[in-house]
């Protein structure tokens, strides 16, 4: 199946492409995103317009990072916290606050009729700093529950297990296999 993957990031093609078993190209789109807090509305949009430049069957994703105390913030809107903030000031934001969040990721799937979201998310809590090496997102200031260590911390089997319950690339790689097979 040709499947293009909308993102910035090559290794990121790279890792669904080995994941999923299947030849994924990778485009870099500059695509327009909404403002929402509906990540489901967010992806959908992004989806419509990367097939509509690219007239194939597109996968987009993005993610959101909530703060249970400050409702759904920041959400989608945390790369722009990360642009802002440092690491230390957004783990501020939580000072004798309930320091309780969860990460979602949703893919979209978009071949022009057929729309899919596939949504993961995982529960954990900020740190009170910035703790780890991986340079990659809040990884460093998000520790998964059952963990006491942020993901920028984990080994990484635990990183890998903890990211594929964000992106669940199961429900997608199940999904292309039955398109495949139509």
């Amino acid at each position: 199946m040709d499947v293009v993957l909308i993102t910035g990031n090559k290794n990121k093609a790279k890792y669904f492409s080995k994941y999923m078993e299947i030849n994924i190209e990778q485009i870099d789109l500059n695509l327009e995103e909404i403002q929402s807090l509906d990540l489901k509305e967010i992806i959908a949009h992004k989806a419509k317009q990367a097939h509509e430049q690219v007239g194939r069957p597109v996968i987009v994703e993005d993610v959101a990072l909530e703060f249970k105390t400050l409702g759904k913030l920041p959400g989608p809107f945390i790369k722009f916290f990360l642009q802002e903030l440092t690491m230390e000031e957004i783990c501020d934001l939580l000072k004798n606050k309930s320091r309780a969040a969860l990460a979602r990721c949703i893919i979209g799937y978009y071949d022009g009729k057929d729309m899919q979201l596939f949504e993961g998310e995982l529960s954990g809590t900020i740190s009170t700093e910035p703790r780890g090496d991986r340079e990659f997102g809040w990884d460093k200031i998000f520790i998964p529950d059952g963990y006491e260590v942020t993901r920028s911390e984990m080994n990484d089997e635990d990183y890998k297990k903890t990211y594929l319950q964000i992106r669940r690339l199961d429900l997608l790689k199940n999904h292309i296999n039955a398109k495949s097979k139509e």
